[in-house]
């Protein structure tokens, strides 16, 4: 997993690798999706990132990241070898509306979503949870923690989103490898349990 040198042995999946999965990585305009495939990608992330203009200020709603100054207009893309059989390629979706019409094609042949949560901007997150439920996706939430002395506790994160009972809820530090594992680990083992 550290391995990040884009070096030409580590671009190409090794030839055992019998079996790939598909995982999308969603959430709200500006909450760390990018940040989280580039933090676990094997390979130099693809990204789609543009400057933010002018003409994006009345669209765009800077006040839970005011020192934003780019954002993804297509995808973000990362890869993460799990074992010698299996990898994961990673999709990172926009987060503006805008954008939407992307999903569909994104989301054919998805395992399943890794949900990142900001806990200060909970409602910019029911859009997103609407779009992964109206494509039939199984997802984990990952609440991004940028501010870890002010974590909400998971209970009141779950009434607040209106969870299921049996959907997984994870803290995560989107920056931090270790942290962003374990909340691909918990959708993981979400997906194959749902898959049994």
């Amino acid at each position: 997993m550290d391995s990040k040198s884009g070096s030409a042995e580590s671009i190409y999946v090794p030839d055992a690798v019998q079996r790939a999965a598909k995982i999308l990585v969603v959430g709200h305009f500006a909450v760390g999706k990018t940040t989280l495939i580039g933090t676990l990608s094997e390979i130099t992330p693809l990204r789609t990132e543009e400057r933010m203009t002018q003409a994006a200020a009345q669209v765009d709603d800077l006040r839970g990241a005011p020192d934003k100054t780019t954002t993804t207009v297509a995808l973000d893309f990362g890869r993460l070898t799990l074992s010698d059989e299996l990898v994961l390629y990673l999709f990172g979706t926009p987060g503006q509306q805008r954008f939407v019409e992307l999903w569909e094609d994104m989301a054919r042949g998805s395992l399943g979503a890794l949900l990142l949560v900001d806990p200060a901007r909970l409602a910019d997150t029911f859009p997103v949870i609407d779009l992964v439920e109206t494509y039939g996706l199984e997802y984990a939430v990952a609440v991004n923690s940028f501010d870890p002395y002010s974590q909400h506790a998971e209970d009141e994160l779950r009434e607040a989103l209106d969870l299921l009972p049996d959907t997984p809820v994870v803290f995560c530090d989107a920056r931090d490898q270790r942290s962003s594992a374990q909340a691909l680990i918990t959708l993981v083992r979400h997906l194959l349990a749902h898959a049994a």
